[in-house]
């Protein structure tokens, strides 16, 4: 699979295939955050942080005519001793400490719920067994808000899985004290016909480390917006994600890192495998260092393999640098089919044509499969890809 460096942006690669180009300049939201959804024009496709998103197809999400209907979302927490899991109103201090809305669809989830979780681990604490949390959809229209909150030196594995079908709109906030090692895995794992709209907010504390691992199966619009701030130097994070997108599906994913503080590192990398007519997946990857930020070392890389005609990649990492004195900073994107000459040394020995393409497959994801670290979630969604492999024969 060739890697593409440095292509002018709207450049493109594997014809109708696959779209993949990059800028020297992170994207520029067409409003400023707010938590009001009024601050927010509604989108016409035409703005930047929208003009990949089928906007007819997210329900009302978008433009004010979803409200909260049927039975929505039942959200459900399974949480070890030495955690608080509380449900609080819309004046708890705590909710939007780690970020802003962006986007409208962002503040109208923030402008609607009437209840948000929040999860408390307290200082010092190290969590033995992961914090799961069920995000189940029972039909109809929901907006939520949930708070993971680490004090300072604790140390938690949060799994936050979507299933169900639902027109979901929602805020994530994670928020890290300093020393604090937070690793999320958030699982889109939805029915065919849901919609989900999500922006995460990460706060790092200083000296903290977060690893976030985004994986996106199901759903008809499915659109993640992880965002990362510090707040004191030393901070690390590390986004990954995996996605498979089947036939008519659209998969979005948008990523904001902030260097906003000195001596920080972020890393990132997604990978997404593309089948069917019509399969969509996006991926926009913006890392702005700003000039306070020095000593700032980050890379971001996104790879995705086409396994059939009538899919399409759009790949854009930004990357915007206000200051010279940086540790390092780098990016890289690169879609592609099958490699020929993997199939080739496969089936030269023996393996039939579908097995040695499952094993590609395979190996292509087993590096961010390994980084959740919980090997039920793991062996879940190998299954997971092995079930899509199969439906593809």
């Amino acid at each position: 699979m060739a890697e593409a460096q440095n292509i002018p942006a709207g450049s493109t690669t594997a014809g109708s295939i696959a779209v993949a180009a990059e800028s020297t300049v992170a994207t520029r939201m067409s409003a400023p955050p707010s938590f009001d959804v009024a601050d927010f024009p509604v989108p016409h496709g035409r703005e930047e942080e929208w003009r990949f998103t089928p906007l007819a197809r997210l329900r009302g999400l978008h433009d004010g005519t979803a409200v909260a209907s049927g039975e929505g979302v039942k959200v459900e927490v399974e949480a070890p001793e030495g955690v608080t899991v509380e449900t609080v109103g819309r004046d708890d201090e705590r909710l939007g400490k780690a970020g802003t809305p962006v986007d409208r669809v962002a503040a109208q989830a923030y402008s609607s719920f009437e209840k948000a979780g929040v999860v408390t681990v307290a200082k010092e604490a190290v969590l033995t067994e992961p914090i799961r949390i069920s995000v189940h959809g029972q039909g109809g229209v929901a907006f939520g808000h949930q708070v993971i909150e680490l004090g300072a030196f604790a140390e938690a594995v949060v799994v936050i899985d979507h299933t169900g079908d639902a027109v979901l709109a929602a805020n994530v906030d994670y928020v890290l004290g300093d020393g604090a090692k937070l690793t999320v895995v958030s699982v889109q794992d939805w029915d065919e016909k849901a919609v989900h709209v999500a922006q995460h907010n990460a706060l790092v504390g200083r000296d903290a480390s977060f690893k976030s691992v985004v994986v996106t199966f199901g759903g008809d619009v499915v659109r993640i917006h992880p965002r990362v701030q510090y707040a004191g130097p030393g901070g690390e994070a590390e986004l990954f994600g995996l996605y498979f997108t089947d036939a008519g599906q659209h998969q979005e994913h948008r990523l904001l890192v902030d260097h906003n503080t000195p001596h920080c590192k972020s890393n990132v990398a997604y990978k997404g495998a593309l089948q069917g007519q019509d399969a969509h997946a996006v991926w926009i990857g913006d890392v702005l260092i700003q000039a306070k930020a020095e000593g700032t070392d980050t890379y971001e890389l996104n790879r995705n393999l086409v396994l059939t005609d009538g899919a399409r990649v759009d790949s854009v990492p930004n990357l915007e640098i206000e200051t010279g004195e940086i540790a390092g900073a780098g990016h890289a994107s690169a879609t592609g089919r099958f490699d020929d000459e993997q199939l080739f040394y496969l089936m030269a020995r023996g393996i039939p044509e579908a097995e040695a393409r499952r094993l590609v497959v395979r190996g292509f994801f087993a590096e961010l499969v390994q980084q959740i670290g919980l090997p039920d979630v793991q062996e879940r969604l190998l299954a997971k890809i092995e079930a899509e492999l199969e439906a593809s024969v």
